[in-house]
């Protein structure tokens, strides 16, 4: 993703990528806020070097919020 070049909404959905691609997120292991994006869909906290599979431009994603949540309900049942 480079530019967007035409459009209002497409600029704005652009500029929120990139916003949330360049974002540190808080590592789950060490709790620092450390995991900055390596490449598509990977992502390493700086802190304690551990990896993670996320989403392409955010750690996490919307489905992988509800199925953590899904998961954890059924685990506790």
């Amino acid at each position: 993703m480079r530019s967007a070049k035409f459009g209002a909404s497409i600029r704005k959905l652009f500029s929120a990528a990139v916003k949330s691609q360049n974002t540190k997120y808080e590592c789950p292991h060490c709790h620092k806020i450390k995991i900055n994006r390596v490449s598509t869909s990977v992502w390493k906290c700086k802190s304690c070097d551990a990896m993670f599979a996320g989403g392409a431009y955010s750690f996490t994603t919307e489905a992988g919020e509800i199925s953590a949540r899904l998961v954890s309900e059924y685990a506790r049942s």
